[in-house]
């Protein structure tokens, strides 16, 4: 919408009022697309330029009560699997199941690389491994909703795991 990062009033307003919606397919428990007050968003969402402007919006104490409540929202009406940085200290702290899931800046870095490259055709490693690296310093050290694992959410390292491998692991604990 052509707001300033800095302009909080602006981006509290644009967060309270740009319904989220996730697209689903029948048969697929996993969102297809999101869209944002109509707009299919699902491939903007994902580059390198809304990446660098995540952490400075998402400490916007606006803004984040406002996702917040879009946030609960939108899982009220189903059993998701959600994924963020405050999800289960703030949006759900009251979850059956948290995790906190992680892994090292490099591996992480090489997947959102990965990601990039087969999206987009171009990335570069060592942006993409500061812009995360600076993400969680800013993300973790913020005043409101900071990154941080839950009192009662089981940690898991995926460093050494691939996709399946992580699912299988979270499975397994949950069945216990």
């Amino acid at each position: 919408d052509g707001v300033a990062l800095d302009d909080a009033s602006a981006l509290g307003d644009i967060a309270r009022t740009r319904s989220i919606e996730f697209k689903h397919e029948p048969g697929n428990p996993s969102p297809v697309g999101v869209s944002i007050a109509g707009s299919d968003v699902t491939l903007a969402i994902r580059t390198a330029e809304i990446d660098r402007a995540v952490s400075p919006v998402s400490a916007v104490p606006e803004v984040r009560e406002a996702l917040v409540a879009q946030q609960q929202r939108i899982g009220c009406g189903g059993d998701y699997v959600v994924e963020g940085r405050d999800i289960g200290t703030v949006v759900f702290p009251n979850a059956d199941y948290k995790f906190f899931v992680t892994a090292s800046p490099e591996v992480r870095a090489q997947r959102r690389y990965d990601e990039l490259m087969r999206k987009e055709g171009h990335a570069n490693f060592d942006e993409i491994l500061e812009n995360l690296k600076r993400r969680d310093f800013l993300d973790s050290t913020r005043s409101e909703s900071p990154l941080r694992q839950a009192d009662d959410a089981i940690l898991v390292d995926t460093s050494n795991m691939t996709r399946e491998g992580q699912l299988e692991w979270i499975l397994r604990k949950i069945q216990k």
